[in-house]
């Protein structure tokens, strides 16, 4: 499925590099020899993954806001890429609430800015803007949604990412229809992973609670998501972008997510988490009254991604809580995470 060989001195511009998700591809793409440049704002969290890890010292990294085009083209001028990687984003639903039109600016038009990159390019062969499972008109129904159903994301967040999604189609459609630069976005379920420290993650919520030896706070335990472990999404990734650059018949979009079994109720992954953890974890519903308006139930159909690239998820939920509370326990007794990673990294390629 996935051959890292082929990244080896290839030159690739990541946005969104000092983010969790974007700090695991950072590493794998150093780890295969990859030339990584990476643009994005100082890391979202603190503490950070990018900063625990040292991931700074793998890639090229340029401290930026998606936003400022100028900056951003400077930045991937000097790079010269031959793969692009978008991540950047606003990710967090509530905080899409709470700053919707930074959500949008960031979220649309920085896709902008970097497709407008691509477009006033002649270096870049393959593209891919990572979106989110939410993009998708949530009709709360219980079979996966295709990549061809309707795009519209309710809250700010989900439908800035759809509106990335038809920014994408539009410029693959007008300035790309030559084939010049393969052009695909790929629409992961929920990602979680060691070093996620997001504000309103239910995994983070958790490590902080076990962190505190206090009991979790479980926000909305019944609704059901598609949860993967980080390296699952990243390497269909980094699958995507390589295939669609030694032929350009797999630009498209993709659906990443788990199996159905591995979409389960957000108080039954805290129950897995609990189990991993041990030392008496417990957790209590404290459901949400705040208004806000989140999905009860989403899950993806991945027959496109499976039948196209002969994929298949590696790791069952199960694996995947197990991994977080590795890497966790790792980092909190002061070990080596940057090993943690690798080692994680290197299991996951051999299942």
């Amino acid at each position: 499925m996935l051959d890292l060989n082929f990244y080896k001195g290839k030159k690739v511009f990541v946005t969104g590099h000092t983010g969790f998700k974007g700090s695991w591809l950072c590493k794998i793409l150093a780890n295969a020899g990859a030339e990584v440049t990476g643009y994005s704002l100082q890391p979202p969290t603190q503490p950070s993954l990018f900063e625990i890890a040292g991931i700074a010292g793998d890639v090229h990294s340029v401290i930026g806001d998606i936003r400022n085009y100028d900056a951003l083209k400077a930045a991937f001028d000097e790079a010269q890429p031959k793969i692009v990687l978008h991540l950047a984003a606003q990710p967090i639903v509530r905080d899409s609430y709470r700053n919707p039109a930074y959500t949008y600016e960031t979220n649309v038009m920085g896709t902008v800015n970097i497709l407008e990159c691509v477009r006033n390019s002649t270096c870049v062969v393959s593209f891919l803007n990572v979106t989110t499972d939410k993009v998708y008109l949530n009709k709360e129904w219980p079979w996966g949604y295709r990549e061809s159903e309707e795009l519209d994301g309710y809250d700010p967040y989900s439908n800035s990412k759809s509106c990335s999604e038809l920014v994408t189609h539009s410029y693959k459609n007008s300035f790309f229809a030559d084939g010049r630069v393969a052009i695909s976005t790929a629409r992961a379920g929920n990602v979680i992973g060691g070093g996620d420290f997001a504000n309103d993650r239910i995994i983070p919520d958790c490590v902080r609670a076990a962190q505190k030896q206090e009991t979790i706070i479980v926000r909305n335990p019944y609704s059901t998501r598609p949860y993967e472990h980080v390296l699952e999404p990243v390497c269909a990734y980094l699958m995507i972008a390589a295939a669609q650059y030694e032929d350009r018949k797999y630009a498209g979009w993709y659906n990443v997510g788990p199996d159905d079994r591995d979409c389960f109720r957000t108080g039954a992954l805290v129950d897995l988490f609990v189990k991993h953890w041990g030392d008496g974890l417990e957790w209590i519903d404290r459901s949400s009254d705040d208004g806000l308006h989140e999905a009860n139930f989403l899950k993806l159909d991945c027959s496109k991604l499976k039948a196209t690239f002969d994929w298949q998820p590696r790791w069952n939920l199960d694996t995947a809580i197990a991994k977080v509370v590795e890497w966790s326990k790792c980092w909190l007794n002061g070990g080596d995470v940057r090993a943690c990673m690798d080692r994680q990294i290197e299991e996951f390629l051999k299942d």
